[in-house]
C-alpha cells in the first residue's frame, strides 16, 4: 500500500515538475518572440516614414526583415545608412 501511494506521489511531483519545466521554457521564448515581433514592427514602421518623407525606396524583402527583427532600431539605422551611402541589400 506506501509503495503505491509514495509512487503516486513521485509521479504528480514528476508531472508537476515537467509541467512548470514546460511552461518556464515557454515564458522565456515568448518574451523573446514578443520582442522580435515589437522590433518588426517599430522597425518597419520606422523604415516606412522614412521611405515616405524621404523617398528612399527601401525595400521591403527577407534581409531587411531580418536585420530590423533581430537589431531593431540600430538595425533600421544601418539600413538607411546603407541606402544613403549607395549599398542596396
Amino acid at each position: 500500500m506506501f509503495g503505491i501511494i509514495f509512487g503516486g506521489i513521485v509521479l504528480e511531483i514528476v508531472v508537476v515538475a515537467a509541467i512548470l519545466l514546460i511552461l518556464l521554457v515557454m515564458l522565456k521564448f515568448g518574451n523573446i518572440v514578443v520582442t522580435l515581433i515589437l522590433n518588426s514592427i517599430l522597425g518597419l514602421v520606422v523604415i516606412w516614414l522614412a521611405n515616405s518623407f524621404f523617398m528612399l525606396g527601401i525595400m521591403y524583402d527577407w534581409i531587411t526583415w531580418i536585420a530590423v527583427a533581430i537589431l531593431g532600431l540600430p538595425g533600421v539605422a544601418a539600413i538607411i545608412l546603407l541606402k544613403l551611402l549607395g549599398i542596396s541589400i
